[in-house]
C-alpha cells in the first residue's frame, strides 16, 4: 500500500469550525488578520460563528439538518448538470434553492489588498468576485478594480478567453456568460494580484462579476479548486506544483491510515475528481453490492466523485437501497427496532444504535468510515440518522458524490500531475 507521507502538498487547506464565540472573539480576530505561516490558507465552515455569512437567527438541529440536505439536492442537480452540460434552475418544494457554500475562505485581491470571502469549491475552475456597480450582487464589500494598481483586463484574443464557457467580446476585452445553482451571471475577465496566505500570485485570471440574477452566489465570490485551465492549481502550477490538501475536522478523534488510489480525469466533465467506485461494504462483511454500471464512462460522465460543496454521500439506485438494506439489518439484528425518517434521510432511530461500519471500495484501496463519519445526531441525542441519501432521480447523469461529512478527519489529497486522490488519517483541528 502506497503511503501519501512522502508527497509535499505545497498549498495546505485548514479549516476552523467553532472554535469561537463570536465575530468580534480575539481567536476570530486573529483568523482573520493572520495568516499561517508559508502556504496554509485558513478555512471556515460558513455555520461557523468566524464566519459572516452564517444564519442570522439560531436554527434547531432538525431545521439545520434539513437546510443542509435542501442545499445538497441543489448541488446535485448542478453537479449532474455540469456532467451533462446543460443548465437547469433546480426547483423543490415550490421555492428555488440556493447553492450556498459550505466552507469559504480568506483571499486579498489588488495592490493595495482587498480581502474577500471566497466559497471554496472544488468542482470549479474559475475563481469570479463581484465587482463594484455589480447589478443584482448582494454583498456590500464587493471588489473595486479602480483601487487596485495591478488590475487589468483580458483582452478578446487572449488564450484566456478561449477558456471559459461562452465568452463574448465587450469592445476589446473579454466577457462571459455562467450559470451557478439558480443565478445567471455575466462577467469580464480580468487580472490582478491574488494572495492566499502569505503567498501573492501576480496576473491571476478571474472573472468580475458585472450583473447577476437569481439567489445562488456566494456573496463576496468563488474560488475554484477544480482541474480545468483557468482553476487555482494551473494558474499556480509553478509555486505548488499543481497539488493541495485539505482537512476537516469532526469533534472526535478518528484513527485511520493512508490510503492513495488513482484519479481520473473525465473527458465530459475534465473539472471534476472522479475515482473508481467497485463496491461498497456494510460492516465486516461485504453486503454484496457492486457498482457495475457506477463506474466511469467517457461519454456520458457517470461515475463518482469527491466533493467539498456537498454535505451529505449521495448514492445511485440500486446502491443507495442495498447500503441501507444492510444497514438497518445490521443495526437491528440483535432487537428489532423502528426507522423513521426526517426529510430525505430515511433512516432514522429514536434510541441509541450500534451503527456498523461502511466501507467504499475503490480500484486497490478500501476507505472505511466509522460511525462519527456516517451518522447525525440531535443536539439532544434522540435522533439519529444515516448520513447518506440516495441522488436525485430527476438529474442528468447518473453520480455518486463522496460529500464533506464523509471526508472529515482524513485529509484528503489532490495529486493532479500524478492523477492520485489520497486519503490521509488525520485528526483535523
Amino acid at each position: 500500500m502506497e503511503s501519501t507521507t512522502p508527497i509535499l502538498t505545497p498549498l495546505v487547506l485548514l479549516l476552523l469550525f467553532s472554535l469561537a464565540k463570536g465575530l468580534h472573539n480575539p481567536k476570530c480576530d486573529a483568523a482573520y488578520q493572520h495568516d499561517h505561516d508559508g502556504s496554509t490558507l485558513q478555512v471556515f465552515h460558513v455555520f461557523s460563528p468566524c464566519s459572516p455569512f452564517r444564519p442570522s437567527k439560531p436554527m434547531s438541529w432538525e431545521e439545520s439538518v434539513l437546510q443542509l440536505q435542501a442545499k445538497d439536492q441543489a448541488r446535485m442537480q448542478y453537479l449532474s448538470n455540469l456532467v451533462a452540460r446543460r443548465s437547469i434552475v433546480p426547483i423543490a418544494s415550490g421555492r428555488q434553492i440556493t447553492q450556498s457554500p459550505t466552507y469559504i475562505v480568506r483571499a486579498k485581491f489588488g495592490t493595495p489588498a482587498q480581502t474577500l470571502l471566497l466559497a471554496m469549491d472544488t468542482s470549479n475552475d474559475a475563481a469570479w468576485v463581484p465587482c463594484t456597480a455589480c447589478v443584482g450582487c448582494s454583498t456590500t464589500t464587493p471588489f473595486a478594480p479602480p483601487k487596485s494598481t495591478t488590475f487589468k483586463k483580458v483582452g478578446c484574443g487572449a488564450s484566456q478567453c478561449k477558456q471559459v464557457r461562452n465568452p463574448t467580446c465587450d469592445g476589446s476585452a473579454c466577457a462571459f456568460n455562467f450559470t451557478y445553482g439558480t443565478s445567471s451571471v455575466a462577467a469580464s475577465l480580468v487580472q490582478d494580484t491574488v494572495t492566499l496566505a502569505t503567498d501573492p500570485v501576480p496576473a491571476y485570471t478571474f472573472g468580475c462579476i458585472q450583473k447577476a440574477t437569481g439567489s445562488s452566489l456566494p456573496p463576496q465570490g468563488l474560488l475554484g479548486l477544480g482541474r480545468g485551465p483557468l482553476s487555482l492549481l494551473a494558474q499556480t502550477q509553478k509555486l505548488y506544483q499543481s497539488t493541495f490538501s485539505y482537512c476537516l475536522p469532526s469533534f472526535k478523534t478518528l484513527n485511520f491510515s493512508d490510503q492513495v488510489y488513482p484519479s481520473f480525469k473525465n473527458p465530459r466533465r475534465s473539472s471534476l475528481y472522479y475515482v473508481n467506485l467497485v463496491a461498497i461494504r456494510v460492516g465486516p462483511e461485504n453486503c454484496g453490492y457492486s457498482t457495475g454500471g457506477s463506474s466511469i464512462q467517457p461519454y456520458t460522465g457517470a461515475g463518482t466523485v469527491f466533493d467539498s460543496g456537498t454535505v451529505f454521500t449521495r448514492l445511485v439506485e440500486p446502491a443507495y437501497t442495498a447500503v441501507r438494506n444492510e444497514f438497518r439489518r445490521r443495526v437491528s439484528v440483535h432487537k428489532k427496532l423502528t426507522v423513521t425518517s426526517l426529510g430525505g434521510f430515511d433512516t432514522c432511530y429514536t434510541v441509541p444504535i450500534v451503527a456498523p461500519t461502511i466501507t467504499f471500495m475503490f480500484s486497490g484501496m478500501n476507505v472505511t468510515l466509522p460511525p462519527d463519519n456516517i451518522l447525525i445526531h440531535s443536539t439532544a441525542g434522540s435522533v439519529t440518522c444515516l448520513a447518506m441519501a440516495p441522488a436525485p432521480d430527476n438529474v442528468n447523469s447518473v453520480l455518486n458524490v463522496i460529500a464533506n461529512m464523509q471526508q472529515q478527519n482524513h485529509r484528503v489529497l489532490f495529486d493532479v500531475p500524478n492523477s492520485r486522490l489520497g486519503v490521509a488519517r488525520e485528526l483535523c483541528t
